[in-house]
């Protein structure tokens, strides 16, 4: 595409005609004419003036130059949230069940959950400012699906396998072996039926 190409392109995604662009620069329909079939070419001082007419830049109109995207415009790379927040919930079911097995504490739980509120902030800020925002949901919840649900998959299961047992149970990040075998099973088998059915669900969404 060459000047003359550029200048009737512009003038059209206006919605200009060439008597309005002449009006617009100051010169006549024919001159504009004359430019867009190529018998002649714009001075400098017109080109200025079609630069900002059309709203773009010299370099541009002259050589079809695109200005490069300023700095402040580009947005940040949702993944890159996704991945801060994806640390962020692997670290706190981590020290969770570290702090489990060193304490016996319900503390552990309440550790693993605040690190996994902040990881899970920090990747939906990455939905409401970055770029790439649905290939960085769908990884996110891909891999922290994993993270996300044994705490509270564990935590409802050791309640119930305390009541069914008759003994006291406390709040812990895994599953607890107590007197039933079955509802111990149960724990790991509905977590893993959670986090696999929510990655086929995500696998099948992205065909």
């Amino acid at each position: 595409m060459n000047v003359a190409d550029r200048i009737q392109t512009l003038r059209k995604a206006k919605g200009m005609s060439q008597e309005g662009l002449a009006d617009r620069i100051g010169v006549s329909r024919q001159t504009v004419s004359k430019w867009e079939s190529e018998q002649s070419l714009p001075d400098l001082e017109k080109i200025i003036l079609l630069s900002e007419c059309f709203e773009v830049t010299t370099d541009y109109l002259l050589k079809g130059i695109e200005p490069k995207p300023d700095a402040a415009d580009e947005k940040p790379d949702a993944r890159i949230f996704s991945a801060t927040g994806t640390a962020l919930n692997f670290i706190g079911l981590v020290v969770s069940i570290m702090v489990w097995i060193e304490e016996q504490s319900t503390v552990s739980v309440a550790i693993g959950l605040i690190f996994m509120a902040m990881g899970c902030m920090i990747a939906a800020i990455g939905q409401f400012v970055g770029e790439c925002r649905k290939s960085a949901l769908r990884w996110f919840l891909a891999v922290n699906v994993w993270f996300l649900a044994l705490i509270p998959i564990s935590c409802v299961f050791n309640c119930i396998q305390g009541i069914l047992g008759g003994f006291s149970w406390m709040l812990m990040p895994i599953p607890y072996f107590g007197n039933s075998f079955v509802i111990f099973c149960l724990g790991w088998l509905a977590y893993l039926a959670v986090c696999i059915c929510t990655d086929l669900i995500l696998v099948k969404g992205k065909k």
